[in-house]
């Protein structure tokens, strides 16, 4: 388990928008869609075109309404349903980074059903995890872990699906400390400012696995149960499975110069790096190390 049983999760405040959620298995999605489904998702970029669906443009805001999340009051119904999972990870997330950050303001967050509008297009499980910058808000449909699993091999267990949720977060972090303004997206590969945020992304999500048992709720019970070594490689293997490189390797080539991510070492190395010294390593994201870049 991830969360402590006998935590209480009921003062998260996510939402839950869209209906009518289909899971893209094997025989669902094609390659092309694959690659829009990760190569996309993580900084707000709506691929659903490439999918032949009908995605909505961006400019927009924050959609209202949406339901809460139900059955979804103790660390123990966290471990037991993903949407709860989810929903609760944000209580760890933000007592994590009010301590980090001054002045904090929490994004949303939306567990997207089937399909919802945004501020950057529509979120749907055709598109995957993603924030929008303009909503500040992280969308996540947590089918895209089923994907995962079924078109990658990744074993996206518990700890695997905060790391995701983390990783988003960081963006929003990204984008309130004014890392996004000051790395605007420059074009695609290796050195491109889009994987250097994105690899800080990830050192940011390790930076909280790393310290995530010290959130509590009102009661002083911790959110979180420090994670074991399998929960650890399988968080490690999210991160590689999302790496530019493996991805392509599905079509039999890898063109650097279209990186948007990272390889999936580097996206590894970031987040053990995160985890393993904490924050003060993240950096800036132009002063990584040239041999991880």
């Amino acid at each position: 388990m991830t969360f402590n049983p006998d935590a209480d999760v009921s003062g998260n405040t996510a939402r839950r928008r869209g209906r009518g959620a289909v899971v893209a298995g094997a025989g669902g999605v094609g390659l092309l869609g694959i690659i829009a489904l990760i190569a996309g998702p993580l900084l707000g970029i709506d691929l659903t075109g490439l999918l032949g669906g009908g995605g909505a443009t961006g400019g927009g805001s924050e959609p209202s309404g949406g339901s809460v999340i139900e059955n979804c009051e103790t660390g123990q119904d966290a471990n037991e349903n993903v949407d709860c999972r989810v929903a609760s990870s944000q209580l760890a997330l933000d007592g994590y980074w009010e301590d980090q950050v001054d002045p904090y303001r929490a994004p949303g967050l939306v567990i997207v059903d089937g399909s919802t509008p945004t501020g950057c297009g529509t979120a749907s499980n055709a598109v995957g995890p993603f924030y929008c910058p303009p909503d500040e808000t992280v969308y996540i449909d947590p089918t895209f872990f089923t994907l995962m699993q079924q078109q990658f091999g990744a074993s996206a267990g518990n700890l695997a699906q905060l790391y995701i949720v983390g990783h988003e977060w960081g963006h929003h972090i990204q984008y309130i400390t004014g890392v996004m303004d000051a790395y605007p997206n420059n074009g695609t590969g290796p050195d491109s400012n889009g994987v250097r945020v994105e690899l800080q992304a990830d050192c940011y999500a390790g930076a909280w696995i790393g310290r995530m048992t010290e959130e509590t709720d009102d009661n002083g019970v911790p959110y979180l149960e420090a994670p074991t070594e399998a929960q650890l490689q399988d968080a490690v293997n999210a991160a590689y499975t999302v790496g530019d490189d493996h991805i392509q390797e599905q079509s039999g080539f890898v063109n650097p110069e279209s990186f948007t991510h990272g390889t999936s070492e580097q996206r590894k190395f970031w987040f053990a790096n995160g985890y393993q010294s904490g924050l003060g390593v993240c950096g800036d994201p132009l002063t990584l190390p040239g041999d991880r870049l």
